[in-house]
This record gives structure tokens, C-alpha cells and sequence, in this order.
């Protein structure tokens, strides 16, 4: 890759389009991680949440059910490690493949380099990893947290079971943590590809992302749903 070649892939607009989406990321994750006390995000709201299903395991009878929850959790979070292994398989195979990226190109009319193009998507790669990792430590942590409910006794006078299953609670919350980093991550991967069309679409793609994520976390419907009697 010559120096040549850098210069024309990343023009002062696409480096202003690549701070603005890696800003918005990192911004929007650390607001709806710590919302302002009056305004929860989803994600706070649900860890309460987490709590009190740990708070009702101790004296359910049988089990069966919190089996099945953490179960549903843990094929959730190897679904989309799995899609995202896939996803990044094929971002790959177009950055080796130069025509493939050339004719891209071509279709959709860009004076750019094709070398740009290979580059722009080593962004979507770049968060499709991040969401990776966050699935696949999420699925373990969910995995800690089955093994820490499984060690509750089941006679919840037991002075170890409330201990227990306070432990089980906040591996539950640290797992769903990492999973919406990923879903995060998988938001501004979907959004990274309008780079394809140039700066300002990035731009304005990474702008939208955010504000659906915003809505989600802190105008949605579910969310007032969550927030009654709480």
C-alpha cells in the first residue's frame, strides 16, 4: 500500500466521518451505561430487573423455569456470535477479492480509489470483531452466572442462598452488558456501510444509529412499560 494511495483513500472528509462515527459509538454506550439518575436508560432499568428475577429464584419451586431462561439467554448470545463470525467472514473475502471491490465500486459510481473502498469496510470489520467478542464473553459469563444459581441451596433460609444468588444476579447483569456493547456495535457496523457512498452519507448514518439507539434506550415504548410501578 503505497503512501499515495492513503492519501487518496481518506480524504479530510473521511476522516471527519471516521471521528464521527467512533465518537457516537463510544458516546451513546457510556450515556445509556450511565444515564442521568432521572432518566434511565433500558439497560439500567432491566438490571433492576435482573435483580428482583434473582430475588424471586430463591423460593421458586421448582427451577425449571429459570433453567430454561438462562438457557434462552445463552443460544441468544451464540446466535449472533455466530452471525457475526459469518458477517466478518464475508467482509474479508471482499477486501482479498479487488475485482469484487472494483465492480462494487463501479455500481455504485464512485470516483474513489478501489483501495478505499477495501478500507472502508476494514471499519465494518473492525465492529463486527468488537461485537464478536462481546457475544462470545457475554455466553460465558452467562454460563458463570447458570453454575452460580445452580450452587443456590434450595432451602432459601440457608444462610448462603440470598449471597448466592446476589452473586448469580450481577454475573446475570454483567453478561447482559456485554451483549448490548455487542448489539451496539452490530447497530454501527450496519451503519458503517453507507461509507460506500461517501462521508457525508457515514456521517449521516452514524448520526441516525444514535438516534435510534437513544430512542430505544430512553423514548420507547417498552421503556414506559418498564418504568410503570417502578
Amino acid at each position: 500500500m503505497k503512501h499515495t494511495d492513503l492519501i487518496l483513500a481518506f480524504a479530510p472528509l473521511d476522516a471527519a466521518a471516521l471521528a464521527v462515527v467512533l465518537i457516537s459509538w463510544l458516546l451513546i454506550g457510556w450515556f445509556i451505561e450511565h444515564p442521568p439518575a432521572s432518566r434511565p436508560s433500558v439497560s439500567l432499568l432491566m438490571q433492576a430487573y435482573r435483580r428482583e428475577w434473582m430475588q424471586q429464584f430463591l423460593t421458586r419451586q421448582p427451577r425449571i423455569f429459570d433453567a430454561s431462561m438462562i438457557d434462552s439467554l445463552r443460544q441468544g448470545t451464540a446466535f449472533f456470535a455466530s452471525a457475526s463470525m459469518i458477517a466478518i467472514g464475508g467482509a474479508i473475502a471482499i477486501i482479498a477479492n479487488p475485482t469484487a471491490v472494483r465492480g462494487v465500486a463501479e455500481d455504485l459510481t464512485l470516483s474513489s480509489p478501489s483501495i478505499a473502498i477495501e478500507l472502508r469496510v476494514l471499519l465494518v470489520v473492525g465492529f463486527l470483531s468488537n461485537a464478536l467478542l462481546k457475544f462470545i464473553w457475554s455466553h460465558r459469563l452467562f454460563g458463570y452466572c447458570s453454575i452460580m444459581m445452580a450452587a443456590v441451596p434450595n432451602d432459601h433460609t440457608d444462610p448462603t442462598a440470598a449471597h448466592r444468588a446476589a452473586q448469580a444476579a450481577e454475573l446475570n447483569i454483567t453478561a447482559a452488558k456485554s451483549f448490548n456493547r455487542g448489539l451496539r456495535s452490530i447497530y454501527f457496523a450496519l451503519g458503517s456501510l453507507s461509507w460506500l457512498l461517501g462521508g457525508y452519507a457515514l456521517i449521516a448514518a452514524a448520526l441516525m444509529t444514535t438516534a435510534v439507539l437513544f430512542r430505544r434506550e430512553f423514548a420507547s415504548t417498552s421503556r414506559q412499560i418498564m418504568m410503570t410501578g417502578a
